[in-house]
C-alpha cells in the first residue's frame, strides 16, 4: 500500500457520503458540531478534515449514530475527533487503555480452579482488523484479548491464526479445535427467509457476541460501468457482484440483490475481488471502504474504480462461537462483559483510535 494516505482516506469512504445537496456549516475537528439541516456525515467530515471518510466521526459517536447514521436530526450533537483520533486537543489518545490495563493489574484476582486456556482463531492480511504484523495482531484481535481481561474475567487465552477463513466454520469451530473466532458479520437473523443458505447457516449455527465494529460496505465499479450511476439498489439488478466466501452476503440479500437477480462471484481472498473487478470479470465488487481501498491502492488501480456515492450497507462484527460448542455461550457472557465494560470506560474507542493510527502511518 504506498499511495499517499489522503488518497487512500479519500477514496475509502466516498461511497458513504450518501447524499450532499448542503454543505456542512464551517467547523473544525477537535471539537463538537451541532447538526445543521441538510447535514450528512460526508459533508461534516469534508469540512472538518477535507475528506468525505467520516468512519472516525461514526466511531465516536456511536451511540448517537448507530440508529440511523443516513439521517441526522437538525440539533444533534457530534464529537469530531482530532486528526489523530484523540477526541479533544487535552486528552491523550491511549490515555484509558493504559489506566485500564493499570486497573486490572492492582485488582485482578486468579481463580485456584484450572480450566484450560479459551482457544481464539483469527486470520492474517486483514489490514487494519487482524493481521501478525500489526501491534496486538490488529484491531479485532487487541479487542478479544482485552475483552478476555476486562468485565472480571480472569480466563487464560491464546490466540493463533488460521488464514483459511471458511476452516473457521467448517472444521475449526463446529470440531472444538477452537472456541472463538474474530471476527464476522452477523447477518439480519430477524429475516432468515431473505437469507440464502450460507448467511442462514450463520444464523442457525453459530452465536455471536455484542457488536465489536460498525463500518460501512462500498460499492465499486470501474469508472465507465454501467452501474457507476446506481442510485437504488434495484439498480444492481443482473450484476456479477465479488464478495470473498467467508463475508457473508446477508446485507446484500435482506436489499433483494441475491440469486438469480444478481450473481455472486467469491473467491478465497478481497485482493482477488479487487483484482476481478479491474479485469473485468465482475461488476461490483462490495466490502469494507477501509479494504477495497487499501486492495485498490496495493494494485495501484485508485484511479480507476469509482465508489457508489449514494448506495452503501452498514455492516456490525462480532466475535463468533459454535453452538455445538457446550461451553460457547459462557464464552460469548464472558466476552460480552469485557466489550461492555470497554465501552462504558472509552476503552474501546482507544483501541479503535490507535489502531487506525497505526493503519493510516503504514499506510504513508
Amino acid at each position: 500500500m504506498k499511495a499517499a494516505h489522503n488518497t487512500i482516506r479519500m477514496y475509502a469512504l466516498a461511497a458513504i457520503a450518501l447524499a450532499l445537496p448542503v454543505a456542512a456549516f464551517a467547523q473544525e475537528n477537535c471539537t463538537t458540531y451541532t447538526v445543521q439541516e441538510g447535514d450528512t456525515l460526508g459533508t461534516i467530515a469534508q469540512a472538518a478534515y477535507g475528506t468525505y471518510d467520516y468512519q472516525m466521526i461514526f466511531n465516536a459517536n456511536r451511540d448517537a449514530l448507530a440508529a440511523n447514521p443516513n439521517n441526522l436530526p437538525a440539533g444533534l450533537q457530534l464529537i469530531l475527533p482530532c486528526e489523530d483520533g484523540r477526541l479533544s486537543p487535552d486528552t491523550e489518545l491511549s490515555a484509558i487503555i493504559t489506566q485500564e490495563t493499570e486497573k486490572q493489574e492492582t485488582t485482578k484476582k486468579k481463580s485456584n480452579t484450572y480450566e484450560p486456556a479459551l482457544k481464539f482463531v483469527s486470520s492474517n492480511d486483514w489490514m487494519p482488523f487482524a493481521d501478525e504484523s500489526l501491534t496486538g495482531g490488529g484491531i479485532f484481535v487487541r479487542m478479544a484479548a482485552t475483552a478476555m481481561q476486562r468485565g472480571g474475567n480472569d480466563r487464560d487465552f491464546e490466540i493463533d491464526y488460521v488464514d483459511d477463513w471458511m476452516s473457521h466454520i467448517d472444521v475449526l469451530l463446529p470440531s472444538g479445535a477452537f472456541d472463538v473466532s474474530i471476527a464476522w458479520e452477523s447477518p439480519d437473523c430477524t429475516k432468515l427467509d431473505m437469507l440464502g443458505e450460507f448467511s442462514a447457516r450463520m444464523c442457525t449455527e453459530f452465536d455471536f457476541s455484542l457488536p465489536i465494529y460498525e463500518t460501512a460496505y462500498a460499492f465499486n465499479t470501474l469508472i465507465d460501468s454501467k452501474y457507476a450511476n446506481a442510485r437504488t439498489f434495484a439498480d444492481y439488478a443482473g450484476a456479477k457482484i465479488c464478495r470473498p466466501e467467508a463475508w457473508p452476503t446477508g446485507d446484500l440479500e435482506v436489499q433483494g440483490l441475491a440469486p438469480p437477480v444478481i450473481e455472486f462471484v467469491q473467491p478465497k481472498s478481497p485482493l482477488e475481488c479487487a483484482e476481478m473487478l479491474l479485469a473485468g470479470e465482475v461488476d461490483l465488487y462490495s466490502i469494507e471502504a477501509e479494504t477495497s481501498a487499501s486492495n485498490f491502492a496495493e494494485l495501484k488501480a485508485a484511479d480507476k474504480v469509482v465508489p457508489n456515492p449514494a448506495l452503501a450497507t452498514f455492516i456490525t462484527y462480532h466475535f463468533l462461537t459454535s453452538k455445538s460448542n457446550p461451553r460457547g455461550r459462557v464464552y460469548i457472557a464472558m466476552l460480552n462483559r469485557g466489550i461492555t465494560e470497554m465501552r462504558e470506560s472509552g476503552e474501546w474507542y482507544d483501541i479503535i483510535a490507535t489502531g487506525l493510527a497505526e493503519f493510516n502511518k503504514l499506510s504513508q
